[in-house]
Order: structure tokens, then sequence, then C-alpha cells
């Protein structure tokens, strides 16, 4: 399953922008431009978690905006803008990262930060 929405205008949900985000099992690609066009691409393996955000004009039309909390150096917020079923991909991309990490069997791990321990223990 994959998925190929473009960014739309967050009035009448216009696919106006110059922006298409192309979602599979392996990764997340954000092509964006007209004349100079940056291609990017995060892998599902490294989204950690995901967030859907839905202002009041996003529900009128029916978009969402979907952000993808990763471990890449180059996103470390992988923002989708406006785009249609934005529930849906959200939640294909929850499944499919997990899916993605077991197949590597990468380990989630927590960034612990030593000096805030290092604080506790002076009390």
């Amino acid at each position: 399953m994959s998925f190929i929405e473009k960014k739309r205008t967050k009035f009448l949900a216009l696919p106006i922008c110059f922006t298409t985000y192309t979602i599979n099992e392996e990764k997340i690609n954000i092509k964006s431009g007209f004349l100079s066009i940056t291609e990017d691409d995060a892998y599902m393996y490294k989204i950690q978690d995901v967030r859907l955000k839905k202002s009041l004009l996003e529900r009128i039309f029916h978009i969402g905006t979907v952000v993808c909390f990763t471990g890449d150096t180059t996103h470390p917020e992988l923002v989708l803008v406006h785009i249609k079923h934005a529930a849906e991909i959200k939640d294909y991309i929850m499944t499919a990262s997990e899916e993605a990490r077991r197949k590597r069997r990468t380990m989630h791990t927590l960034d612990i930060d030593v000096e805030e321990l290092d604080d506790v223990d002076d009390v």
C-alpha cells in the first residue's frame, strides 16, 4: 500500500502547491519545487512518533497536517502539510514504521540527558 498526496492550500483545499508526498512501506519521499526541485527521503524505520494536527479550516475542508518525529538528521520533524486522508496516512505511517523497525530489528531507544541525572544526584 502506498499514498501519493499533494500539499494543498488551507482555503478550499486546492492542490496548487508544488509539493508531492509519496508514502510507502519503506520510506517517505517529499518532492518540492517548480523550477528548482528538491527531493528528500526519510526511511520508515527512523520514524519514532506521529502527530495529526487539524485546525478549524483544515477540518472544514477535510485536510490535515501530519508531523513525524524521526531520528533522521535532515528532518528531525517531517511535516506533511495540508494533505487529504491525513488520519488514514497517520495510522499507516505508525504501523509501517513499527513493521519496518521489526524487519530491520532496530530498537527504539531514548536519549537520556546525563546532565539532568547529575542534578538529581546533587539533591
